[in-house]
């Protein structure tokens, strides 16, 4: 009687949970989405979208600053790490002069002596500056800071107001100094037809004559194990 009960519990049971089950699948088309994040907009890419094309200064934001109004950003925001007049601070070196370094040892890289295109230092400073609060700096703040950097390099006057049109227009000293490397990552030459195998892993089943198994032919490396009768150690074969 007790062993009816249970399998009439269990057959109760098992009905229960595939009338759940059909029911869930019947529903789940009709569900919503998982519900995590949302839909990405417009608005939400061109947060992102900051980096500015060189040379052209192309996606330059609107806004302007003067060498006057960067050397107070400078020395509020900057100084702490960079130095008195961007000569050097704790943090780091200095980021004025060494025009013409780039072909001498040692070379001494600042924006004025290594950057190609002038919009290069908008892009870092918006960017990844100040160290403890980055992309804090308003575009104004960021052309000022810019204008004062450049100054300080010689590139740009006292007077100079620094916007989307008039930085791409500065002549850099070192806009030249990069090439294309286009050469081949290998020297060797492909082959195509009847390769000898670049490595080879001699048969463990089969005893090596004086511990070593005979060289396959291969081109590079050979992996050589020992004599598996003997339990000789593995002997490093000669590059061919």
């Amino acid at each position: 009687m007790r062993s009816l009960d249970l399998r009439s519990s269990v057959a109760a049971l098992c009905v229960t949970l595939a009338v759940a089950t059909a029911a869930q699948a019947a529903d789940f088309g009709k569900r919503p989405e998982a519900g995590f994040g949302r839909p990405i907009g417009e608005a939400d890419l061109k947060l992102w979208d900051i980096d500015i094309a060189t040379p052209s200064g192309g996606n330059l934001p609107a806004g302007e600053g003067t060498v006057a109004a960067g050397k107070a950003v400078y020395e509020a925001k900057c100084l702490a790490c960079h130095g008195e007049n961007a000569a050097g601070g704790p943090v780091y070196g200095t980021m004025v002069g060494g025009i013409g370094s780039m072909t001498k040892s040692p070379r001494v890289l600042t924006p004025g002596s290594m950057y190609p295109y002038a919009p290069i230092l908008f892009d870092y400073v918006r960017r990844a500056m100040p160290m403890n609060a980055p992309q804090s700096l308003t575009a104004d703040e960021v052309y000022a800071v810019a204008a004062y950097i450049y100054n300080l390099n010689g590139l740009v006057p006292a007077d100079f107001k620094m916007n989307a049109q008039t930085m791409p227009k500065i002549p850099m000293p070192n806009r030249d100094g990069f090439i294309r490397d286009d050469r081949p990552d290998t020297r060797a030459e492909r082959c195509m037809t009847d390769c000898k195998p670049i490595g080879t892993v001699a048969d463990a089943s089969k005893p090596a004559a004086s511990g070593t198994a005979a060289a396959a032919g291969g081109t590079g490396n050979q992996v050589i194990m020992g004599d598996p009768k003997s339990g000789a150690a593995a002997s490093p074969a000669a590059r061919p």
